[in-house]
C-alpha cells in the first residue's frame, strides 16, 4: 500500500472538485456546467439566502461569473434542444444532481430519511395519498401551499370525515418527496413547486432497475471521483449512505480495480484513491466557498486536508458567534487562508464583508488584494455596485482600503 502525505491528498482532492480545471475565458456555457457537474457530482439546496441560494455558489466558485439562469435551466425547465440536466431529490442533503443517476438514488442504497417517520401518518390516511397525488397530477407543478387548499376544497365537497390539517398534508407532501414519488418540477422564487416524477424523469431512466449492492458501487464509485482520495467515512457521507452497503461498494470496488488503497500520513483510517484521480504538482487560483460547497461541508475532512477548523454558526446566538452568521472560506493557491462573513445587501446595492479574517501563519500581504478583487468579483456577478467592508477580523481595516 502506498502512503502519502496529507499535502499530495489535498491537491488530488482539489482536483478532483474542478479547482484546477481553468476558469473560461467568456461567459460560461452548459458545456462548462456539464464539467463542474461531472467533478462535484452533485449540488446541495438550501434556504439559506444570506449572500446567495447555495446551489449557485460552488459554480460560481469555480467558473466565475456565470448567468444563474444556466443552472435554473438545467434544474428546472426541459425542452427538445434543451433537455433537463438536474433533479431534486435527497442525496447528501436535499440536492440536485444529474437526472441520469436517479436509478442509484432510489435503488435502495441510501436509507431513507427523516421523513420515514411520517410512515405512522401515511397508514393512518391512505386515501391523503391519493388525493394528493390526484391534485399534483391535474394541477402540478405546484406549492406546497396550493396541494392544501386543493384538499381543503375537495373535503369541503364531500362533507364531514374527509377533513385532514394542512400541516398532515404538508407532511405527506415532504414524505412523497422523500420516497421519490414526487418531485420538483419547477421553482417560483425557490418555492418547490411538486410534480410526479414520471412527468420530471424521462421513463428511460426511470424504468431503469438498479439492485441495492449496484446503486452503492455507483453512488461509492461517484463519491470517490468528487473527492480523489477519502476514508470509507468520508466515501459514504457524500451521500449519505449506511455503513454496511458502503463497506460493501468499497470493497468490490477495490476488487474490481477502481478504487486502491492508500495510507495518508497523520490518518488514522485507511484511505483510498479513485484511479482517474490526478495529482497536480501544484493548485492555483483562488475562490470563495460557501459553507454548503463539497470541497468543505464535511467539516472533519476540511479540518484533516486543510487544518481549518471550520462550523456554521447560523443557529449560535450572535454574542457567541466566533466568526460570523454566513462565512465564507477563502482558497488561495490550495489552501484555505481566510474566511469572511458575507452578506448581500440588495437595499443599499453592496456586497457585506461584516467580518474578514486571516488564518494563522498567512501572508497576509498575498491574501489580502485576492481576497478584495475575489469579493468585487462576486459583488458584480450577484449585480451589486461594490463591496462594503464592517469592522471585525483582523483584516477587515486594510481590506476596506482595498474594495473602495
Amino acid at each position: 500500500m502506498q502512503t502519502i502525505s496529507v499535502s499530495t491528498a489535498r491537491k488530488t482532492f482539489l482536483a478532483a472538485q474542478g479547482f484546477t480545471d481553468p476558469r473560461p475565458s467568456g461567459l460560461p456555457s452548459r458545456q462548462h456546467l456539464k464539467r463542474v457537474l461531472s467533478r462535484v457530482q452533485l449540488l446541495q439546496l438550501d434556504s439559506v439566502n444570506v449572500a446567495v441560494r447555495a446551489h449557485y455558489m460552488p459554480v460560481f466558485a469555480r467558473l466565475g461569473a456565470y448567468d444563474p439562469a444556466l443552472l435554473d435551466e438545467a434544474a428546472w425547465a426541459h425542452s427538445t434542444r434543451r433537455p433537463r440536466m438536474l433533479v431534486e431529490t435527497w442525496a447528501h442533503e436535499a440536492s440536485l444532481l444529474p437526472i441520469e443517476d436517479w436509478p442509484l438514488i432510489r435503488s435502495g442504497a441510501k436509507r431513507d430519511g427523516w421523513w420515514r417517520h411520517y410512515g405512522s401518518l401515511i397508514e393512518k390516511s391512505p386515501g391523503l395519498v391519493d388525493e394528493i397525488l390526484a391534485v399534483v397530477k391535474e394541477l402540478g407543478p405546484i406549492g406546497a401551499g396550493g396541494i392544501e387548499r386543493a384538499v381543503e376544497a375537495d373535503a369541503q365537497r364531500r362533507g364531514p370525515g374527509s377533513w385532514w390539517e394542512r400541516s398532515e398534508v404538508k407532511r405527506v407532501c415532504e414524505y412523497l418527496f422523500g420516497i421519490g414519488q414526487l418531485t420538483t418540477g419547477t421553482r417560483r422564487s425557490f418555492e418547490r413547486l411538486y410534480d410526479l416524477t414520471e412527468r420530471v424523469v424521462p421513463p428511460e431512466i426511470l424504468s431503469r432497475s438498479v439492485s441495492a449492492e449496484e446503486g452503492a458501487r455507483g453512488l461509492i464509485s461517484r463519491s470517490a471521483r468528487a473527492l480523489g482520495v477519502a476514508t470509507e467515512t468520508d466515501l459514504r457521507d457524500y451521500y449519505r449512505l449506511g455503513p454496511a452497503p458502503a463497506r460493501q461498494a468499497v470493497a468490490e470496488l477495490v476488487e474490481a480495480g477502481e478504487l486502491e488503497p492508500v495510507a495518508v500520513r497523520g490518518w488514522k483510517q485507511p484511505a483510498y484513491r479513485h484511479t482517474s484521480a490526478r495529482t497536480p504538482r501544484a493548485v492555483m487560483g483562488r475562490a470563495l466557498l460557501c459553507p454548503f460547497d463539497p470541497l468543505i461541508w464535511e467539516r472533519a475532512r476540511t479540518e484533516r486536508l486543510f487544518g481549518f477548523h471550520y462550523r456554521i454558526e447560523i443557529y449560535v446566538p450572535e454574542p457567541k458567534r466566533v466568526y460570523g452568521y454566513y462565512v465564507f472560506p477563502f482558497l488561495l493557491d490550495g489552501e484555505l487562508v481566510a474566511r469572511a462573513d458575507l452578506k448581500s445587501d440588495r437595499a443599499a446595492g453592496v456586497l457585506r464583508v461584516q467580518g474578514a479574517f486571516a488564518e494563522e501563519g498567512v501572508d497576509v500581504a498575498r491574501v489580502l488584494p485576492e481576497l478584495a478583487a475575489e469579493l468585487k468579483h462576486m459583488a458584480e456577478w450577484l449585480g451589486l455596485s461594490g463591496v462594503a467592508v464592517g469592522e471585525r477580523g483582523d483584516l477587515a481595516a486594510p481590506l476596506a482600503k482595498l474594495v473602495r
